[in-house]
């Protein structure tokens, strides 16, 4: 058994792809690609919900691993490019946490939603009216 292992083993790391698929430069990045994947997703949805502690967190996280991801040797471009994309995502979750909250941002959304409302009032007493 362990033969078998040791000749697949030697197999996959003489192609230079399946080696590199085979790596923890491929995995590791592979799978921390759910965080700017999920940064991304977010950026559609309230900003209310928005931590800014956690933001700051995975904005500084993402910035040192950039430096990371090139000072290691090999260096690792893939890794690199998950934190680039992570860090632009959580700079730009920051922009819309600091409008909402600092700049004026949830007045505005609170008055459209006040707007949005009495509109709906309007259009549903024109419904029923036209119904008569």
């Amino acid at each position: 058994m362990a033969a078998a292992v040791k000749a697949l083993n030697a197999r996959i790391r003489a192609n230079k792809y399946l080696d590199y698929f085979c790596s923890t430069h491929f995995w590791g990045p592979a799978s921390n690609f759910g965080i700017p994947i999920a940064a991304v997703a977010d950026m559609s949805k309230d900003p209310e919900i928005i931590s800014g502690r956690m933001t700051a967190a995975l904005s500084l996280y993402s910035a040192v691993f950039m430096r990371y991801a090139l000072a290691v040797s090999p260096k690792n471009y893939l890794l690199f490019g998950c934190h680039f994309i992570n860090c632009a995502s959580q700079l730009t979750q920051g922009y819309r946490y600091m409008q909402y909250w600092n700049f004026g941002g949830r007045e505005i959304a609170l008055k459209a939603k006040e707007a949005a409302g009495k509109a709906e009032g309007m259009v549903k007493e024109g419904v029923k009216s036209a119904g008569k």
